[in-house]
């Protein structure tokens, strides 16, 4: 975790998602996941717009996509599922907190991705699923 002389990112940072949501609202753990049938213990961010695009665009629900800016309000760790574990060092720039995030601003306007490149990403992540390596470390 970091600490107050030892931050990882100064942001500004992003949640990509299909909520509807007002500014000052916080988002917090323990909700149901943008991506898995199950509460997340941890809210998930970054400082990519890129990130926060996919973030967008691969939620389940059929509502609109959203790039909401935000705040976190505590201790921010290196999304494991991202850091490493795929990616040498952290380059999407994303994170995990069990505090909240404030909202803070929602981008009025950003380029998705081409139905292609998230026809192909969908595509990729159910394999994953079906070879049971999907899994979000949580």
């Amino acid at each position: 975790m970091n600490d107050k002389k030892d931050v990882l990112d100064n942001g500004p940072f992003f949640h990509g998602t299909k909520a509807e949501l007002k500014i000052g609202d916080l988002l917090e753990p323990q909700h149901i996941s943008n991506y898995q049938d199950k509460k997340s213990n941890y809210i998930y961010f970054t400082a990519t717009l890129d990130a926060a695009k996919w973030g967008a665009e691969l939620a389940t629900s059929k509502s609109k996509e959203r790039i909401y800016i935000v705040e976190p309000l505590g201790e921010f760790e290196n999304d494991p599922n991202l850091t490493d574990k795929r990616f040498s060092g952290n380059p999407t720039r994303s994170y995990r907190s069990k505090s909240p995030l404030k909202i803070i601003a929602e981008l009025s306007s950003w380029e998705r991705h081409s139905d292609e490149e998230i026809n192909h990403m969908i595509t990729f992540l159910k394999k994953l699923r079906e070879q049971g390596k999907a899994v979000i470390d949580d």
